[in-house]
Order: C-alpha cells, then sequence, then structure tokens
C-alpha cells in the first residue's frame, strides 16, 4: 500500500514525539529502536522507512525538541520583563517539570548524551541553541543574559531532578527562580540607566 507524503509527514513526528518522550524519561541511548518503535505502536522496520540509523533519529528528535522549546519561548505574550520571566518562571521552573522529564525541555534530560554524540547532532544543537540564544538576547539585552538565563533555567532542573528529597528540589527550583528575577532585575535596571545616563 502507498501512502501520501503527508501520511509520512504525520506518521514521523509522531515516532520523534513518542522517542522523545521516551528518551527524556529513560535516557537515549538506553532505549533500543525496538523499544521506540513498540511504544510508537509500529514495527521495527517502519524505523528504517524514515531513519537511516539511530543517530539519524537522534538528529531529528533534537532539532524537533529545541524548536518546540523556542516557540514555547516565542509564544510569552508578555512585553513587560517581570511578567515575561514570571512566566517562563512558571512554565520551567516547577516541580511538576522535575517530575516529568517526558514532557518537558530536553536539555536536562539529554544534555549529557548530546555532549557525547558525534559532530553531526552537535551541530544541530549549536543551531538551535544559537538561535535561541538570539531570540532571547533581543528580549534580555546581551547574549550574557541570554545564556545565563538558559544555563539557570536547565542547571536548576537537572539539579532539583538529581536530588531524591523532595524538600530539596523544591528549594532549588526556587532558588532558580529568585536568582534569576535578582538577575534580569539588576540587568534591565543596568541597561535602563545606560540608556537614560546617570541621574
Amino acid at each position: 500500500m502507498r501512502y501520501s507524503p503527508e501520511h509520512k509527514s504525520t506518521k514521523r513526528k509522531h515516532l520523534l514525539a513518542v522517542a522523545g518522550a521516551e528518551s527524556k524519561k529513560k535516557g537515549f541511548a538506553a532505549v533500543g529502536v525496538d523499544g521506540l518503535m513498540q511504544a510508537a505502536g509500529v514495527t521495527s522496520g517502519a524505523f528504517y522507512s524514515h531513519f537511516s540509523s539511530k543517530n539519524e533519529l537522534f538528529k531529528a528528535l533534537i532539532e524537533m525538541e529545541l524548536q518546540d522549546s523556542m516557540q514555547m519561548l516565542v509564544g510569552n505574550p508578555h512585553q513587560d520583563l517581570a511578567a515575561w520571566l514570571d512566566h517562563e518562571s512558571d512554565r520551567y521552573l516547577t516541580m511538576s517539570h522535575v517530575r516529568h522529564p517526558e514532557a518537558g525541555c530536553a536539555l536536562p534530560a539529554l544534555g549529557a548524551e548530546i555532549a557525547r554524540a558525534d559532530d553531526s547532532v552537535k551541530q544541530i544543537y549549536q543551531q538551535q541553541m544559537l538561535e535561541a540564544r538570539d531570540m532571547l538576547a533581543s528580549r534580555l539585552g546581551d547574549n550574557t543574559a541570554a545564556w545565563g538565563f538558559m544555563a539557570q533555567c536547565v542547571g536548576a532542573l537537572l539539579l532539583a531532578r538529581a536530588m531524591p528529597d523532595e524538600d530539596m528540589q523544591q528549594e532549588i527550583i526556587q532558588a532558580g527562580r529568585q536568582f534569576l528575577q535578582r538577575a534580569i532585575t539588576e540587568t534591565d535596571g543596568d541597561s535602563a540607566e545606560a540608556a537614560t545616563g546617570p541621574q
């Protein structure tokens, strides 16, 4: 039976979504092709009609996941910086995000595996991260603030997930939120003063 290009594209997106959830929960290296395809409800043979290798799947997965994260940032509706930051903190630095890696950002779940991957995966990662940096820099003022924002969000989530104690997880998440609020408020104040000059 011959399928339309639209059907194949839809199936590929479904496979990537399932692979993303399974990989973020269990680790990409720990989940074999058979396990991924079983979770997606298709045969292993179907995998190779969409991806030439598991590495190709990883590249496509990282690209899709980071594009999805970018769309969430772009979708922040707030113009006021404090409201913008509250929105991002309420979305990212939460106990729900700590508890459910399968439904969250790929970076704290798969960052170490990206670091061990080959250059083709790293190039995709770098390209997507630079786009995120540029978008955040336009909102936060410069590249330093953009990298700092991403590093704080991802690092806080990673530290919290590694803790067995829920109170410690909460403490880390709250510390991350408060640190970002102070850092970005101070940066915004410095930018305003630089623009208007000393009073």
